[in-house]
């Protein structure tokens, strides 16, 4: 017995010990370790547990190529890892077949795939990606809510509930540490299930975002650098995101934009500074706002506030605070051109921060900087960098060792002691519009020197450095101090109203900004409808595709077609099916979509009248919309919408929008707690809305 016990003990630690390398070195990423190794996974000792999970040998897409690591840049564009040539069902199922199936990962009866992800190889950083199905079945005896209450709240509430989810996942090290601190911790219980966490119901992952099968989705976490992120930056998280969307022809995706910067929201700098939020810059638009905020008074709100004239906010403010008339004047001389609203002021000054380079981060930009204290000449030091980085050009931006740098450069510079000093002094400098690269290859212990094109990072970077009088009191202020006057017009202007700015034409900015932080839900199309992209498994036939939707035959088909339909599916059928066959590819993919309509029999098609046997081509035309009518029994009871209660507020808010709500105690209708003026932090033990209120003093007036 003792002996099985101290087996058991051994393998503990042997299971501690395992992480996922190239080589068979077994080390501690998170100590201090030599350079020559190179973790396959930047995340700390407990994620070693479940790395040994990712054996990539379990996937037969991997087993034909060998290991695979794919590449974070290009992952999800055409071809990487799939062609995505059919609907969002067919690629999701054609991109997890690249994965590497989990096991002891997520609950009993959901299925998940990892992927690894290179985001660079010069310091090493990998991440992966997990995408997690999850199935009605298996989260209905879970305290997952059935419902999707992003659905209610982004205004998609009227949509029937799938039969699938699929999350998408970068998990962090501290989600992937409580996962494995978890399954520790139950791994002596003698019930494992009681401490099991869900890796999808965790909080704090870089990127989680989640579709329905439908194709409708909604980005629910990005945490970048600004939230604690050592591995990839907001702007990275979200091009991934965008192209994994575009990739899987999702339909819409939505999110609740609460990104802050130093304190600073997001969705309200940048409307003032571009006219909408930060996720604009990938297409995401107003989806829905909240406490009443429509488009149009959300897009008022963005130009009232964009259009507050600077002569009268400086002439306002300059009695009582000296440091905004400072502020004003040191950005106005910076600029090329006037400025005339606090629009252009703070469009400026996000553009300027783009341009300006990090402090302390490169050496210079100016190629001279190489060491000159040396036995060669500037001239001659000049002409051998140029030289050098001449030779990296036409490596086109791979990365070379040092013997072959200066094997092409010996080809015009013959002092082979210039070569070798110009070579170790030129790691991490600029040269041009080309910063040259130096890093130890970790596997191989070669030098390496890399070309990047930064035209595109600082497209005017040397008006930064020359001696130009327009240019110079640009060189005076650097990042630091700018994000420093940017956050202090945010706090005294648009945030922090003083009683200054509650009067006259200035009492737009507080109504503005609130108008701009109640629009936090933002939505993306990706396809208009639904691209007439069919099922892939029909690809390679000559098909006839056709847009099809259903509805309940115990529904009056006049006041259904009246409401929000389910949206339509691509049915890929051959050049000679008939209206059966039709009506049983209709049958298949709703019955494959959504929950309820899982037993659903397609019966008649409105306003048309065939026979089953007849060919649907001639009878309808290529991509026509048709209304499928049919019976669906076995229900179980289960309706559309996840809500409960009439919501009829103050604000004009008809539906749930996620917001603080109160239940009147007499006739049940939801309000918002702001709009009643309740604090968040009160909780009243009876509460009446203004009509029961008014009637019942109605009532105790009457004689």
């Amino acid at each position: 017995m003792e002996g099985f016990m101290f087996f058991k003990q051994f393998m503990q630690i042997v299971n501690h010990l395992q992480i996922y390398f190239p080589s068979t070195i077994c080390v501690n990423p998170s100590s201090s370790i030599s350079k020559d190794v190179t973790p396959y996974l930047c995340f700390p000792t407990s994620f070693k547990k479940m790395s040994s999970y990712l054996d990539l040998g379990g996937c037969r897409k991997r087993r034909r190529g060998g290991e695979r690591v794919f590449k974070f840049k290009t992952f999800g564009e055409n071809g990487c890892p799939v062609e995505f040539d059919g609907s969002f069902r067919d690629n999701v199922k054609a991109i997890v077949e690249y994965g590497h199936l989990e096991i002891n990962l997520c609950d009993n009866g959901v299925f998940s795939w990892s992927f690894q992800l290179e985001v660079h190889r010069h310091p090493p950083l990998h991440v992966v990606l997990f995408i997690v199905e999850e199935q009605i079945q298996a989260s209905s005896s879970s305290s997952i809510n059935l419902h999707c209450k992003h659905c209610q709240y982004v205004g998609w509430g009227h949509h029937m509930m799938c039969n699938k989810k699929y999350h998408f996942l970068l998990p962090s090290k501290d989600t992937v540490a409580a996962c494995f601190n978890c399954d520790e911790t139950s791994f002596d219980d003698p019930n494992p299930e009681k401490g099991k966490f869900n890796l999808v119901e965790l909080k704090g992952h870089i990127m989680h975002g989640v579709f329905h099968s439908n194709g409708f989705g909604h980005l629910l976490c990005v945490n970048g650098m600004e939230m604690g992120s050592d591995q990839l930056a907001g702007y990275q998280i979200m091009e991934f995101w965008d192209r994994l969307c575009t990739g899987l022809q999702a339909r819409k995706v939505s999110l609740n934009d609460t990104s802050k910067k130093r304190g600073m929201e997001l969705r309200l700098l940048y409307g003032v500074a571009y006219g909408h939020p930060w996720f604009g810059r990938w297409g995401y638009k107003f989806g829905r706002g909240c406490y009443g905020v429509n488009q149009p008074i959300y897009q008022k709100a963005i130009e009232a506030i964009q259009g507050i004239p600077l002569c009268l906010l400086n002439h306002h403010l300059s009695i009582s605070n000296n440091d905004i008339s400072v502020i004003f004047s040191r950005f106005q001389a910076l600029s090329d051109h006037s400025m005339v609203t606090l629009g252009d002021l703070f469009h400026f000054m996000l553009e300027l921060r783009s341009r300006l380079p990090k402090e302390n981060s490169i050496d210079s930009c100016n190629p001279s900087t190489v060491e000159t204290n040396c036995r060669w000449s500037l001239k001659r030091v000049e002409a051998a960098t140029r030289v050098i980085v001449e030779a990296l050009k036409k490596a086109e931006f791979r990365w070379v060792s040092r013997q072959e740098v200066r094997d092409a450069a010996r080809a015009y510079i013959g002092d082979t002691g210039l070569l070798d000093f110009v070579l170790k002094s030129l790691g991490n400098h600029i040269v041009g519009n080309y910063l040259v690269r130096r890093c130890l290859n970790p596997v191989t212990k070669v030098l390496e020197y890399c070309l990047e094109d930064i035209s595109t990072v600082f497209p005017n970077s040397e008006a930064l450095i020359i001696n130009n009088s327009k240019a110079k009191p640009r060189c005076k202020i650097t990042k630091v101090q700018l994000m420093k006057d940017i956050a202090y017009l945010y706090r005294h202007i648009l945030k922090d109203q003083k009683a200054t700015l509650s009067t006259g034409v200035f009492s737009a900015i507080p109504m503005a900004t609130r108008i701009i932080l109640d629009t936090k839900f933002l939505v993306k199309e990706y396809t208009e409808e639904l691209s007439m992209k069919g099922n892939s498994n029909c690809s390679n036939e000559r098909t006839f595709k056709l847009l099809c939707t259903v509805i309940s035959r115990s529904d009056e088909i006049d006041e259904a077609l009246k409401k929000p339909l389910p949206p339509y599916e691509c049915v890929c059928l051959k050049e000679n099916a008939t209206f059966d066959e039709l009506k049983q590819e209709v049958e298949k993919n709703f019955r494959e979509v959504y929950w309820r309509l899982r037993n659903f029999v397609v019966e008649t098609i409105v306003n048309l009248s065939v026979k089953g046997s007849d060919l649907v081509m001639g009878s309808v035309e290529m991509g026509q919309k048709l209304v499928f009518i049919g019976s669906n029994e076995d229900q179980i009871g289960m309706d559309d919408g996840g809500g409960s209660g009439i919501v009829d507020c103050l604000c004009g808010a008809k539906e749930d929008d996620g917001e603080r709500l109160i239940s009147c105690d007499i006739c049940e209708v939801w309000q918002h707690t702001r709009c009643v003026r309740i604090p968040n932090n009160e909780i009243p033990q009876v509460f009446l809305c203004k009509q029961c209120e008014e009637k019942i003093v109605l009532l105790s007036s009457l004689p």
